[in-house]
């Protein structure tokens, strides 16, 4: 799919090329935002400007990576701009509120990322998704790539523009403090 030939259609405009395209990447784009935002709706609609992005900078793609990973690399660098965008907003907004007279602000609690009707299950998710948010942000990519997205450690490199041993590293890191971070939550739990 990521021949000459199917890149050469997709720069040339052809639809069914690019419905090819959306189909096979759909899910892995929105997958990979899910794991950096984890929000179901704004990952879906970040999904969506990743695929907006790739249509109308597809005559810029150079062929020096996979198409895959210059897609996730979008994905990924959206993702960011957008938890980025958010963290402003936040920190931002009780500013706003005091300086319009406001004193009171309304909380909207966010819905669970994957709905399941499974107590159990659920607290383990939520536990998993609390720990990964708590990693540093390079840390919670390559780890989400890896993980979920199963991309190999070159490809990561390559989506995140970082050395194979800079990946490795971050994804060791991740893993040892996840372990970390989840060993002492389910001790709490316990005692």
């Amino acid at each position: 799919m990521e021949g000459k030939d199917f890149i050469e259609s997709l720069k040339n405009g052809d639809s069914r090329t690019f419905r090819e395209l959306v189909d096979k990447y759909q899910l892995p784009v929105r997958n990979t935002c899910l794991g950096i935002i984890r929000n179901r709706h704004d990952a879906e609609d970040i999904a969506q400007d990743v695929f907006v992005e790739v249509f109308r900078s597809i005559n810029s793609f150079r062929s020096d990576s996979k198409l895959s990973t210059w897609i996730y690399r979008i994905a990924v660098n959206k993702s960011i701009n957008f938890v980025n965008k958010k963290k402003r907003e936040k920190w931002l907004s009780p500013l706003e509120d005091l300086f319009a007279g406001r004193n009171e602000r309304e909380f909207h609690a966010s819905p669970d990322v994957l709905p399941s009707s499974d107590l159990e299950k659920q607290q383990r998710e939520r536990n998993l998704y609390k720990a990964l948010d708590s990693l540093p942000e390079n840390q919670r990519i390559a780890f989400t790539l890896n993980k979920y997205e199963e991309l190999s450690y070159q490809e990561i490199s390559e989506v995140m523009n970082l050395s194979l041993s800079s990946v490795e590293s971050l994804i060791h890191r991740a893993k040892v403090n996840l372990q970390k971070k989840l060993w002492n939550c389910y001790k709490k739990e316990s005692d």
